[in-house]
């Protein structure tokens, strides 16, 4: 058809009163209206239903690839929350995994004049081994005078140490590279049930809890410049960070609120206040979180292989089940198979002495928890750097050496470390993906409360 009969066409079409163009000159005008509108006015969608309104303020900081690592946030959050978090939390909660060989006496190398680390038997029962487990297994009575003197006062810092009769034994026992702690040294080291003695509020604040991040960040883990090109040297401060991170997360959310009517609960502020509020971080946990589950993925096989006796067979299986199900499954494998690459580090001529001199430093890390003056905050700083030491042996190395020279050994300690510090880290995350809009959102409206307040009392 030409052009001109078709303009022909369009010409004899008869000239209503409402004709397209002013209809969608109208539909226009409606439109813009509608949006004007919608900012002060309940939402409402095309199809009858209410929409409310999105804050994407919080998620839009974290968005993209967690930086350093292979995984995007949103993955993250959606892997972690269907898959990896539940299957944490039940595995946690297993024999196996309940119960963490620890030494809970205070022996600071780093200072004399802590007067929370003087009591070598502050609320620890040294037991004869002909006696051990029984003493362990009565359900814990309280604390003395003195042993609330070394917890701060605070009974909530003390650690439960009842247990049941199904004690594992078994195992390698060999020293990390990575840790100060002598695994190997069985006469001073003590079975707690981690299930008993969860991560939260202890009350140990002020200089002595100040002077051990001080320490630690200050002496052995310094934030590098923003513009610092060398990844290895951003390496530590970020694991430490994130885990410091979720550390607090855990107080937060688990917080003694009242202590006259020994009220517990979240404590919002706080989580603004020492992580929200920091986007770096938060950005540091996740990383962190990508870390150790790197790690997890890199030792499946070994993982799957090992033995979870504990003289409990439905449980020992199920334990199993559960750590194949952690280590292989199909929905971690598609959409993170690589949380973080190990083997962008360490290369070039300086590579390995960089290596040695970041291992010294995560050493030193370690040996600051026994100048920790609160019984839980050291069975879960403990453990914890563990964790994370296993984690490093796994991707760096096995008594110095890489891991393609010799075959990887773990022993039972670190494995428990590794999956607990997975879980805790998963928490976390877990709690700062749910949580954080609204916390962010209410923390504004109070501070601008309180700048409005200000202004007017003024």
């Amino acid at each position: 058809m030409s052009v001109t009969k078709m303009t022909n066409q369009v010409k004899q079409k008869p000239k209503g009163r409402w004709g397209w163009a002013t209809i969608g000159a109208l539909m226009v005008v409606f439109l813009a209206t509608a949006v004007a509108t919608s900012r002060n006015t309940p939402k409402f969608s095309l199809f009858g239903r209410i929409s409310k309104p999105c804050d994407c303020t919080f998620s839009k900081k974290y968005t993209g690839i967690v930086e350093d690592c292979c995984c995007d946030y949103e993955t993250v959050d959606s892997l972690n929350k269907e898959v990896l978090h539940p299957i944490l939390q039940e595995l946690v909660t297993t024999p196996f995994f309940r119960y963490f060989k620890v030494k809970l006496w205070c022996d600071c190398e780093f200072w004399l004049d802590d007067g929370m680390c003087k009591l070598r038997d502050c609320s620890v029962c040294e037991c004869p081994e002909s006696e051990f487990p029984e003493p362990f297994k009565k359900p814990f009575q309280g604390l003395s005078v003195n042993d609330l003197m070394c917890q701060e006062g605070k009974p909530q810092a003390a650690v439960d140490r009842t247990i049941d009769t199904k004690v594992f034994k078994g195992w390698v026992e060999i020293d990390n590279p990575w840790t100060h702690d002598d695994e190997t040294d069985n006469a001073e080291l003590t079975y707690v049930n981690l299930q008993l003695n969860p991560e939260r509020y202890t009350g140990y604040t002020g200089p002595s809890a100040r002077r051990i991040w001080e320490a630690i960040y200050t002496e052995n883990c310094p934030k590098y410049p923003s513009g610092e090109l060398c990844q290895e040297k951003r390496v530590l401060y970020k694991l430490i960070s994130g885990l410091h991170s979720s550390i607090t997360v855990h107080i937060a959310a688990d917080y003694l609120l009242d202590d006259a009517t020994n009220l517990w609960g979240q404590n919002l502020e706080l989580m603004y206040d020492r992580v929200l509020r920091y986007p770096d971080r938060v950005k540091n946990l996740y990383f962190t979180y990508l870390f150790v589950l790197r790690a997890v993925m890199k030792a499946a096989d070994y993982l799957e292989q090992a033995e979870y006796d504990t003289g409990n067979p439905v449980e020992d299986l199920k334990t199993h089940s559960l750590v194949k199900q952690l280590v292989y499954h199909p929905k971690s494998r598609a959409s993170c198979p690589l949380p973080f690459d190990e083997a962008k580090l360490w290369q070039g001529q300086s590579g390995p002495e960089l290596k040695l001199e970041v291992q010294k430093q995560f050493k030193n890390i370690s040996a600051l928890m026994d100048c920790v003056g609160c019984e839980k905050c050291r069975l879960w700083g403990k453990l914890q750097v563990l964790g994370l030491g296993t984690a490093l042996k796994i991707l760096f190395s096995v008594n110095g050496h890489d891991l393609m020279d010799m075959p990887l050994q773990l022993q039972r300690n670190e494995v428990i470390a590794l999956i607990n510090l997975l879980n805790r880290l998963s928490e976390s995350v877990k709690l700062i993906h749910e949580m954080g809009p609204s916390i962010e959102k209410s923390m504004e409206k109070k501070f601008t409360r309180a700048t409005d307040s200000g202004s007017s009392s003024s």
